[in-house]
């Protein structure tokens, strides 16, 4: 169906939406667990986005998009807003983390130890192509011979503050209540930390590494050291009505601290967290969150630029809104287009009389 039949009214319209819908097939319970289960570092990343932790929802949102990510952010972020706010979570520390991924690219011997955890960082990327021929790919388990790491480990920045290579840490005058919350109040510049880091949370992947890349290349102020970065399970726990605390249940977390930068005598600490296992992403934010400070205005690491342009939402909206009609503003262009042109024809009409006038 061409993009003009959209003139023809709402029924164009409708039949639009049922050819894109009608590509996708069925959606049924089956098919929305099957994402979920297959497809978990995606499932994090929607979930990321979206500010909202719930692997069926981000599942049945990227079948209902056919695996487009940022509408399936935009549907989730909008089921969002609908739902009420029933409790605000303990603050989580990061010695209570229940964790699964850790290591530290400044140190190598750093306490409770380097634990690598699920990655694939130190494996060959080759395509499994036997799968298409019929010959399905297991993976081998993993071998529990050896003890695991203890799931809690020490927080290095305070280890780093006992070196005397961390500034002293000063304890929040906020309460946890009081935090402003972004997916609820506008972001206003210039930033507090806690709404610039809230923004780094669910920016657009793809955008934060852009923008990380270029800091780590150059041109930025800083190039970054990974002091420490976590993928973890975050323990979500609630006061109920009668005044007891109990655990609501876990969330996948990842984080990182990255430094390079020395201030006052102490080592600064660029940080960031978000839902969720993705390792490029808090990486690539903390980056930015160190570049911050002193960045140039305009510059990719100055955070007016960074976190406008990583808004998935706001910033694929803006992108998908000049498919819409144009037609009068674009009529305008094409008028003064033919004006210019008329007005320059005139003048060498003009400037041929006269030449020709001339004995």
């Amino acid at each position: 169906m061409a993009y003009v039949a959209t003139r023809g009214g709402e029924k164009a319209i409708e039949q639009a939406e049922r050819l894109f819908r009608q590509d996708l097939g069925t959606i049924d319970p089956d098919r929305v667990e099957t994402i979920r289960r297959t497809m978990p570092y995606l499932i994090d990343r929607v979930m990321g986005e979206a500010s909202l932790y719930s692997e069926e929802l981000a599942a049945l949102a990227l079948a209902q998009t056919g695996g487009e990510l940022s509408e399936a952010v935009l549907v989730l972020r909008a089921w969002r807003t609908t739902q009420p706010r029933i409790a605000i979570a303990r603050p989580v520390q990061q010695s209570e983390l229940l964790t699964q991924r850790r290591i530290s690219a400044a140190f190598k011997d750093i306490p409770g130890g380097q634990i690598l955890g699920p990655t694939l960082d130190y494996a060959h990327r080759v395509l499994a192509t036997d799968v298409l021929e019929g010959r399905p790919y297991t993976p081998p388990m993993v071998d529990m011979a050896d003890r695991p790491a203890p799931q809690r480990q020490p927080v290095l920045a305070d280890w780093q503050r006992q070196q005397g290579l961390v500034k002293p840490a000063v304890p929040s005058e906020i309460a946890p209540e009081d935090i402003p919350d972004l997916t609820r109040e506008p972001l206003l510049l210039p930033a507090s930390r806690a709404h610039r880091l809230q923004s780094l949370a669910r920016a657009e992947t793809g955008g934060v590494l852009a923008l990380g890349y270029s800091a780590m290349r150059g041109y930025g102020n800083a190039h970054p050291t990974v002091n420490e970065l976590r993928l973890a399970e975050a323990e979500v726990v609630v006061r109920h009505p009668r005044g007891a605390q109990f655990s609501a249940g876990r969330v996948r977390v990842s984080q990182a601290e990255v430094t390079s930068k020395e201030k006052g005598g102490y080592l600064e600490l660029g940080y960031a967290a978000t839902f969720g296992w993705n390792e490029v992403k808090v990486i690539a934010a903390a980056t930015l969150d160190l570049n911050s400070a002193e960045a140039p205005v305009g510059s990719a690491v100055h955070e007016e630029f960074y976190l406008y342009h990583t808004e998935s939402v706001e910033a694929s909206g803006f992108c998908i809104h000049f498919k819409l009609p144009h037609y009068v503003t674009f009529q305008s262009v094409l008028d003064a287009m033919r004006g210019a042109k008329a007005r320059q024809a005139s003048a060498r009409a003009a400037e041929e009389n006269q030449e020709e006038s001339v004995p």
